[in-house]
């Protein structure tokens, strides 16, 4: 008998032979992969490096990582940064020192915890400038008054530490004196009243004089003008004041009250918010008052404002905005002040010259860790649904909710809901939970995995898993996105990179110039143009000062001449075709600090055997240790560095890198070597480095072979008129883990 027509296979046939895998079993693979993608791109995309024992850096809390910087000028209304000024520091290897010149990482170097130093104020005593500031608690959240003292005119800082703790939060040590008495009113709203003190061992020692008002005041100063005495304060006694308060005026013969209010209070409230909240310590200039005000429109203070005080009595006060205007930050969350500053302290130094400014900062918004927490589980929440989907769809998991979840009990009848009320909640709750259903049998299994279009369709999912779970790992785990610098001993400081190129690569100093300045630490970029004609500065988006030097004669002698326009010690010659992160440079600017005689560079080299023989990095390595650095990723004393290569006796080793069109650098770490008996390199390991050369085309040395012959002839040449190389240093040396 003839046997039976076959029939296609059904998705059901096909699910009874070919049975989908186990929920767990999907799950558990799933979050597998997943977790294994987040932590290989978390490897990758953001690598750790130890902070060295010596270096502390301040932990942002909800509110930011506040910290103080110091900005000098001929008047308050021509203020510049201190790194402008190019004042140094031996002591904190600072050529020149830079902002902030005061952390909250220096509080806690001094002995006290502190998570960010915001609200300073200056008091002048003498040849010593003391800063007065709130630092904050990082596990009681509350704030103190700490001092520091500088004796170079806000250079260097010395800490002084917590010099007035009470129960209760403490802010804007706003700091004066008055009959050869020194006072501090600090905010103490949350008090509920405005309380002044004296100093009794001044700046350590402070005693409460008086209350001065029986009222939540924040941002409180005391201005002496015209022969009166004038209390300037945001009142957050009303309700609808509680976020700014509404900025109102008291006045009287003295400091220490008693105080009149003034008949127009509240003279700005809290609908004028750019105006409601003072942002410093109210000065004098040529005859006029000016008030200094925070910019409250976002959050905790985005900008200082100045006002005119055109009209002060007991019946009237006036002001208008003046033009202030300090250079903005322009490198984002890597500037110490990029994202915001809100308080302002500017006084004329006794020298009668120069004024000093004291202004805090932070580099990140208002609720930023808030803001990427949020969006990072908000991936990871698309992540589990996705998954969930996917597992539908492939029929490892079972979108249908039992029938039971959903029916209405037949127990003893609530005594909060009628019987009545409790069906119409059933029926609406099941009438959503069949409607899922339905969407959960219309798509299971509708991909079958086992088949070659299933498994496109599966990747494809898989792959959009993949990106999302890196998304939301970035978010939560990367940090804040800033790329900050590292001190020593509390002072930063400032380099300038050099790059040396000619036209058929200006493609690649375009990409240079736009990713490395954006570097906390970059000062200035400096192009030494070799060939062809030079970039206008329209065609390179820098964020710093960048200066084209155009060279007469096309010779790699010229990355090393002498440049009386160099503003900084520090000089960092760097390849334009060398991509590495803002904090590679970083680390290797505070390796290079810390030892200044020498060349500190990315790409270690080994020279040895007789004759001296050139080897690559991979080569060292296995050696344990090199003896010379590439100074196309390099930092150096350009000083040091320029006028030993210029000197007479490296005449002819200039003239033989002419010859090959080569081996400058070899040629500058002999000059080291033979100027010391001790390592004169250093190797700090980059995160990450790309070759951009690779893409364009236009690679100096594109055969390695003849590359490193050339290499080694020189090595040969140079060994017979420098002497040989200095001792090999071992890898893993320096204890700071960064040149493992």
């Amino acid at each position: 008998m003839p046997s039976p027509p076959s029939r296609p296979a059904t998705a059901a046939h096909h699910r009874r032979t070919h049975p989908a895998p186990s929920a767990p079993a999907y799950l558990a693979a799933t979050l597998a992969l997943l977790a294994l993608a987040a932590l290989a791109f978390s490897r990758i995309a953001f690598p750790r490096f130890p902070n060295p024992p010596a270096t502390r850096r301040c932990r942002p809390d909800a509110e930011g990582s506040w910290s103080a910087g110091v900005f000098l000028g001929d008047s308050p209304f021509s203020l510049t940064p201190i790194e402008d000024w190019g004042i140094s520091s031996d002591e904190g290897a600072a050529w020149p020192v830079a902002n902030p010149v005061v952390t909250c990482a220096d509080v806690e170097e001094a002995g006290f915890a502190s998570s960010f130093v915001a609200n300073p104020f200056l008091f002048i005593q003498g040849d010593s400038i003391y800063m007065f500031f709130e630092t904050k608690n990082p596990i009681t959240s509350q704030g103190d008054i700490a001092a520091a003292v500088s004796k170079d005119s806000g250079a260097t800082w010395q800490q002084l530490g917590i010099v007035l703790d009470e129960e209760w939060h403490l802010s804007y040590p706003y700091i004066f004196s008055y009959e050869n008495k020194t006072y501090m009113m600090p905010e103490s709203s949350k008090n509920g009243n405005l309380r002044i003190y004296r100093a009794t061992d001044f700046p350590l020692k402070w005693t409460l004089e008086k209350v001065l008002l029986e009222k939540p005041l924040v941002d409180s100063v005391i201005i002496n003008f015209q022969d009166s005495y004038w209390l300037l304060g945001s009142d957050l006694s009303s309700y609808s004041s509680k976020r700014t308060g509404d900025l109102s005026i008291w006045y009287s013969s003295s400091p220490l009250g008693p105080w009149t209010p003034h008949k127009q209070n509240p003279i700005h409230s809290t609908d004028n918010r750019s105006r409601a909240r003072n942002g410093g310590r109210p000065f004098i200039y040529n005859g006029n008052l000016y008030r200094i005000g925070k910019d409250n429109g976002g959050g905790s203070g985005h900008g200082i404002q100045v006002f005119k005080v055109e009209v002060l009595s007991i019946n009237e006060y006036m002001e208008v905005e003046v033009p202030f205007v300090l250079d903005k930050p322009l490198k984002g969350r890597n500037s110490w002040n990029g994202a915001r500053s809100h308080h302002l302290d500017v006084q004329q130094l006794p020298s009668g010259g120069i004024w000093i400014g004291v202004m805090d900062g932070d580099r990140v918004p208002s609720g930023d860790s808030v803001h990427r927490l949020t969006i990072g589980y908000m991936f990871y929440g698309a992540t589990c649904i996705l998954v969930l989907l996917l597992g539908g769809l492939i029929g490892a998991i079972k979108c249908i909710v039992p029938l039971r979840w959903y029916l209405p009990h037949t127990e003893k009848r609530s005594d909060s809901f009628s019987m009545q009320q409790q069906f119409f909640i059933y029926h609406n709750f099941g009438f959503l939970i069949s409607n899922a259903n339905k969407l959960g049998s219309f798509i299971g299994g509708r991909i079958n995995y086992r088949t070659w279009k299933g498994r496109i369709y599966t990747s494809g999912i898989m792959l959009i898993l993949v990106v999302v779970t890196c998304l939301g790992t970035y978010y939560i785990y990367a940090g804040n996105g800033v790329e900050e610098p590292y001190p020593i001993k509390g002072r930063y400081s400032q380099f300038t990179l050099l790059t040396m190129t000619y036209d058929a690569r200006l493609w690649n100093l375009k990409m240079f110039v736009e990713h490395y300045s954006k570097c906390a630490s970059v000062k200035e970029i400096v192009v030494v143009w070799n060939k062809g004609r030079p970039p206008l500065q329209s065609e390179l988006k820098s964020l710093v000062p960048i200066r084209v030097r155009v060279e007469n004669k096309n010779t790699l002698n010229n990355r090393f001449n002498i440049d009386s326009e160099i503003k900084t010690r520090a000089v960092m010659e760097l390849d334009d075709d060398i991509m590495m992160t803002c904090d590679d440079l970083e680390r290797g600017f505070k390796v290079w600090r810390e030892h200044p005689d020498r060349i500190v560079g990315y790409y270690p080299r080994l020279a040895e055997g007789s004759p001296l023989e050139y080897r690559n990095e991979r080569f060292a390595r296995r050696q344990i240790g090199y003896n010379m650095v590439l100074t196309g990723a390099a930092f150096m004393d350009h000083g040091l560095a320029f006028k030993r290569y210029w000197s007479k006796e490296a005449k002819i080793g200039r003239q033989i890198v002419d010859s090959f069109f080569n081996c400058e650098d070899v040629l500058l770490n002999f000059l080291f070597a033979n100027a010391s008996s001790t390592s004169t390199v250093d190797y700090v390991k980059p995160a990450w480095a790309i070759d951009m050369s690779k893409f364009s085309g236009v690679a100096i040395s594109r055969n390695t072979q003849a590359h490193y012959h050339v290499r080694s002839t020189c090595l040969a040449k140079f060994s017979e008129i420098y002497g040989n190389l200095t001792a090999k240093r071992i890898f893993s040396s320096r204890g700071d883990g960064w040149d493992v």
